[in-house]
């Protein structure tokens, strides 16, 4: 697990001044890593740490010699902790480093982004147990939760070919469609488009073929976190997901936040993991005290819309759920890991685990529109006379997240935006 250091002492200011400022996603306690260019140019993409409204190319101030984002990301964790420490240093109040990094220094809004690193795989989780419960009860009244579902960390590989960073637009997605009143299916446009509220966990190091990950050591192959949306076709997922599970309800399109904040700078915020009374415990593999004691994380997140109305009018998104990942999370990232490298499957760097939808315990701290609306017989209402059962085109869906703690200093992951163009 990753400890409390230097690099996380509350006091600590930062010579880019934005980053002082109260409720920063991006203090110098974060230091979260992205990859960047000029806005508009067609130069290579470089490595960078945001901090404040800034963002430092590690390469420009001479920290790294690589523009490859997965080799930083396979490094020792001794390795990796070294560079934040040197990272932080520089940033610091006072540094030497000053007036050489600032000319290192690109404001965010002149930049542009792409995916944080190569994504060769990515496996998306379903450890939402609220959302899971409530999915559940709209299709399985009876059992809402199938009998696996407390034992084992279920999930499917999704298609990492159509994963976007912020500001995606993507077209409404078709696909085989079966009414419930239709004797047999239509290929068609989805009517039924969602956005689901997750995490991504970036894998670091990998693990030999056929040599699983211990769950004492998963931590040390998980490099850090972003903000997750996997858009799903909620009526083709209907019709398609037996036997085998999501396909064209979900490759489409994934949207992902552009910075990867690192396990390090969560350390502040993390939290014990416990089971329900009268739930399973988890089967020896699964199962470490360290993990008991601080596995989960403590993330605040949140979903927005913004409809083509309201920015035709010039209005600002309206927040339609708030939740704690703390809350929400049946497993934690390591068990993630290693469950998935326990029958020998071996994990590369940048490889991508979503967490599935992290929905709260009541109805307004759902992360999907299917929760929200009750599988679309319940529309929301919102503030400017408009309603939504699902996304409609022109609609912009935006995640957000962010650290909050006592004796820890705020950090932020920044936001995952997305639009749904016409079919």
């Amino acid at each position: 697990m990753t400890e409390m250091n230097a690099t996380l002492d509350p006091t600590l200011r930062s010579w880019v001044a934005s980053a002082n400022a109260a409720g920063c996603d991006f203090p110098i306690q974060n230091l979260p890593f992205g990859r960047f260019r000029r806005a508009g140019s067609a130069e290579d993409w470089r490595i960078g740490v945001a901090i404040g409204d800034q963002i430092l190319d590690l390469r420009g101030a001479g920290l790294i010699d690589t523009d490859d984002m997965n080799a930083v990301m396979a490094v020792t964790p001794a390795a990796r902790r070294e560079l934040r420490f040197a990272i932080s240093q520089g940033l610091r109040e006072g540094s030497e480093k000053q007036s050489a990094w600032a000319k290192a220094l690109l404001p965010q809004a002149q930049a542009e982004y792409t995916v944080p690193c190569r994504i060769g795989d990515y496996t998306d989780f379903y450890t939402g147990i609220h959302h899971a419960t409530a999915v559940g009860k709209l299709f399985r009244p009876d059992q809402p939760l199938m009998p696996n579902y407390k034992w084992v960390p279920i999930g499917y590989h999704g298609r990492a070919s159509s994963i976007g960073v912020s500001g995606q637009r993507f077209k409404r997605p078709q696909g085989q469609i079966k009414a419930p009143d239709a004797a047999e299916p239509s290929l068609s446009s989805s009517k039924r488009l969602d956005y689901e509220l997750e995490l991504g966990f970036f894998v670091g190091q990998g693990n030999a073929l056929g040599e699983p990950v211990d769950i004492g050591a998963a931590e040390d192959h998980l490099f850090g976190v972003c903000l997750l949306n996997d858009w799903s076709a909620r009526d083709v997922q209907a019709w398609e997901y037996q036997p085998l599970g999501p396909f064209l309800a979900k490759n489409f399109a994934t949207t992902l936040s552009p910075w990867i904040v690192t396990m390090e700078a969560l350390a502040p915020f993390r939290a014990g993991f416990e089971r329900p009374a009268g739930d399973p415990e988890p089967l020896p593999y699964l199962d470490s005290p360290a993990n008991r004691d601080h596995g989960a994380l403590d993330i605040v997140l949140e979903a927005w819309l913004l409809t083509a109305k309201m920015r035709a009018a010039g209005e600002g998104p309206v927040r339609l759920t708030r939740s704690r990942t703390a809350q929400s999370a049946y497993w934690t990232a390591a068990q993630l890991l290693t469950h998935h490298t326990v029958n020998g499957c071996n994990l590369q760097p940048g490889d991508l685990l979503g967490s599935g939808t992290l929905s709260g315990p009541s109805p307004d701290q759902a992360g999907s529109l299917l929760e929200l609306t009750a599988g679309g017989r319940q529309p929301l209402a919102l503030a400017n006379g408009e309603k939504r059962t699902f996304l409609e085109d022109g609609d912009t869906l935006i995640l957000r997240g962010h650290c909050e703690h006592h004796g820890a200093v705020r950090i932020g992951f920044g936001e995952a935006s997305g639009t749904v163009l016409a079919s």
